[in-house]
């Protein structure tokens, strides 16, 4: 059972969520030739599993974020929505199911994912690989964001990923570091800080998501940007934690919009190449505008001097 925070002796009671957290109900054609595709495939997105906001408005698009090696994870978040369990056996046909999906929908930029695979000796990076060059094979037009596991931050595990050279690769680091231990149980805030600097070290664009609203200070938030700063971090995204069910952690907090905006210009005044800072983003909205090395820094120079 997950122990909800407590702020000066008091269990946190559910806060009211704001009106500017509303999301449109996914509808239109193309997300229901999106959503087929899903089906007939047998591939697992983390849109459906993660319980994301952003499901209507980028199926509706005609893009999606797929799941690689399974939708059982290891681990046990208290955030996530995901299955906990004992994953099935690896899939070896899956890589080729993502490919020819992405080659059907015809998608300019694809986001692959997975869940942690902790019982696995290379920790699922094996599939990752395979899954990265089928891709690329098959769509090789199509630029490529993974959204990757820290792999415990074994160089060899990452090292496929460098390998299969992907154009942007993300690990997310979540929430700050005083939290870390209650919000991603068996993950470690320095860990993954190493994994992001071998990224980094080996040529990636590097990327990495915060959450915003599970009892963090503004300091401590200031100080996990710096920390992936250092790391060599090009790319950071901040949204709001939302609940997904009443077992997960609780919000102790809805972040008004004029606090995402000024973690933006905090963002991009230390470094940033991108800043996506904003109730609603999540780690794969916008991504396609993520790949263009300098493009988010000129839009907000742009916009100062407008």
């Amino acid at each position: 059972m997950i122990e909800l925070p407590v702020i000066d002796g008091i269990v946190e009671q559910k806060v009211k969520k704001p009106n500017w957290l509303r999301v449109k109900l996914p509808i239109g054609e193309s997300y229901k030739e999106v959503r087929n595709l899903v089906d007939t495939h047998q591939l697992h997105t983390i849109c459906e599993s993660g319980n994301c906001p952003n499901m209507g408005e980028c199926w509706g698009e005609g893009t999606a974020t797929f799941m690689i090696l399974g939708n059982i994870c290891t681990r046990s978040c208290g955030f996530c929505a995901v299955a906990t369990g004992k994953p099935d056996p690896v899939d070896w046909d899956e890589p080729q199911r993502v490919a020819e999906a992405i080659h059907l929908m015809k998608v300019k930029h694809a986001v692959v994912t997975s869940v942690d695979r902790d019982e696995i000796v290379d920790g699922g990076s094996i599939i990752w690989f395979n899954t990265i060059k089928a891709i690329k094979s098959l769509n090789p037009t199509t630029t490529l964001e993974t959204l990757i596991p820290d792999f415990k931050a074994e160089k060899e595990n990452i090292q496929r990923i460098i390998e299969a050279s992907p154009e942007v690769v993300s690990h997310n680091i979540e929430t700050v570091e005083r939290l870390t231990k209650q919000v991603r149980i068996q993950a470690k805030y320095w860990r993954s800080m190493e994994t992001l600097r071998i990224l980094k070290e080996g040529g990636m664009r590097t990327k990495s998501g915060i959450m915003l609203g599970l009892g963090e200070s503004k300091e401590e938030v200031v100080q996990t940007m710096q920390d992936l700063n250092s790391s060599g971090v090009d790319v950071i995204t901040i949204g709001q934690y939302l609940q997904p069910s009443k077992k997960h952690l609780q919000v102790q907090r809805f972040v008004h919009p004029d606090e995402f905006k000024e973690l933006r210009e905090i963002g991009y005044n230390m470094g940033f190449d991108y800043v996506e800072s904003g109730p609603l983003v999540r780690s794969s909205y916008h991504s396609e505008k993520h790949v263009i090395a300098g493009w988010g820094r000129q839009k907000w120079q742009e916009e100062k001097t407008a």
